[in-house]
């Protein structure tokens, strides 16, 4: 920290929804905030379980997270995990994912994780509205992903996140402009599931920072607009052997021919048995299932397709699968959306896809073809399921599924009760689509 001109800490945790929380402490008090913390009152968060009678909460520094801020040279933030006096407090997001890596070294596995966000940057005018971030009147295309031009006047924003985050060593290696006007992904290697959980935390919060500097705000919110693809944060994973670090997922004389080991196929089928009830945890919001859409979204989205499986299905390198198979021993979940909390996301689809070793669980013939163009009878008919289409249908599948409930572990009643009083002051809301379809109807 001297030789980087540090004075300040950021002692940063992260509540239910996976927002980053904080406190600034002077390098000074490096000490104390490893050995004691610093202390947060829970019950000002939501989430955490805690009333204002409560214990404080105190973030302890995990020190392997040294994070320099792009945004701010005399500044670096760390990573925490919560204790209340003295113990470990299970609603800890970052302690539980912990608990569930552990329970798989155990077994003998390390779960790596590559995750690709993706982002809009945004503008906000004097009434409130919002529209996608476009300075040069340029990025209007009804199908933008990659395009040049429209990428151009968000080079400089791009060029300074990546070279930001190279810096610290995560090895970004390609960004794009996305299928949304105003939207874009960053890719950077994959690590260890922790390791990428607390990266994904602070790329929203640099993205946030950044942004500013080019007159954006940075959202991502998964589905800002009704009328454009809708934002992900893809997971793409493999199980390593602890021993060795060997990809287990591999095997190169699969007969499926997609490169996928017998533990790999158990492990998938332990995601499809459960990813009606996981989509609770991966799209955990209202506004997740504007983009978790049935069918292409053609009427819906301008560029003509969601880009969004709908379906607890899995295939080949096929991006209309909840799992493509984008490599041997490579398989990526499509269906994750950018308004999860990584934390939870990672720590339930371990503990689904181990369940799935465990039992020894297949997910069957791989589906192959475009999922976009079958009707809803006919995935029915090959014993392929619909993922839920609303928080309040995910929510009702998480309370019958003890698997994924032990993925959260004491987290899971706060989150159920959480999210039930989300869906229940949403489904309370007059909108102004009620008022146009309704006000002069009857």
């Amino acid at each position: 920290m001297a030789d980087d001109g540090i004075e300040f800490l950021v002692v940063q945790f992260v509540d239910i929804y996976g927002s980053a929380k904080a406190k600034m402490v002077p390098v000074s008090s490096f000490d104390d905030v490893i050995d004691c913390g610093a202390g947060f009152a829970g019950g000002a968060l939501w989430g955490m379980g805690q009333g204002p009678h409560s214990h404080d909460l105190m973030a302890r520094i995990d020190l392997d997270t040294y994070t320099p801020l792009p945004w701010l040279p005399n500044t670096a933030r760390f990573a925490a995990d919560l204790f209340v006096d003295d113990e470990p407090y299970p609603l800890c997001p970052r302690l539980n994912l912990k608990r569930v890596l552990k329970a798989a070294a155990d077994a003998g596995y390390v779960y790596n994780v590559g995750m690709e966000p993706e982002f809009f940057l945004v503008t906000r005018d004097e009434s409130g509205r919002v529209r996608p971030w476009n300075p040069d009147g340029v990025d209007s295309l009804k199908k933008p992903c990659y395009d040049f031009r429209s990428m151009s006047p968000a080079i400089g924003f791009l060029q300074e996140l990546t070279a930001s985050l190279n810096k610290l060593g995560w090895g970004v290696y390609q960004t794009d402009h996305e299928d949304a006007n105003g939207q874009f992904e960053v890719n950077f290697h994959y690590a260890d599931a922790l390791t990428t959980a607390d990266r994904i935390t602070f790329f929203k919060m640099t993205t946030g920072q950044l942004a500013k500097k080019y007159g954006a705000i940075a959202t991502h919110m998964p589905k800002p607009f009704i009328d454009q693809t809708g934002s992900g944060l893809h997971v793409h994973f493999h199980i390593a052997d602890r021993s060795t670090g060997m990809n287990i997922f591999t095997n190169h004389n699969d007969p499926q021919g997609l490169g996928l080991s017998e533990v790999a196929y158990q492990y998938l089928g332990g995601i499809i048995e459960h990813a009606r009830a996981l989509t609770a945890v991966t799209s955990p919001t209202v506004n997740c299932y504007k983009r978790l859409q049935l069918g292409t979204g053609l009427t819906s989205t301008r560029s003509g397709f969601t880009w969004v499986p709908a379906f607890a299905s899995y295939g080949d390198n096929n991006r209309t699968q909840m799992i493509r198979t984008a490599g041997p021993g490579h398989c990526e979940d499509r269906t994750v959306s950018a308004g999860t909390n990584p934390y939870l996301t990672l720590a339930c689809q371990l503990t689904a896809g181990l369940d799935g070793i465990l039992r020894k669980l297949h997910p069957g013939p791989a589906n192959l073809g475009n999922l976009y163009e079958k009707s809803l009878k006919e995935i029915q008919e090959r014993g392929i399921r619909l993922l839920p289409q609303s928080l309040h249908e995910a929510i009702g599948e998480l309370k019958n599924d003890q698997v994924v409930q032990s993925g959260l572990g004491p987290i899971a009643p706060e989150f159920i009760a959480l999210k039930t009083k989300e869906w229940e002051s949403y489904d309370k809301q007059v909108t102004p689509w009620e008022i146009d379809q309704y006000l002069t109807l009857f």
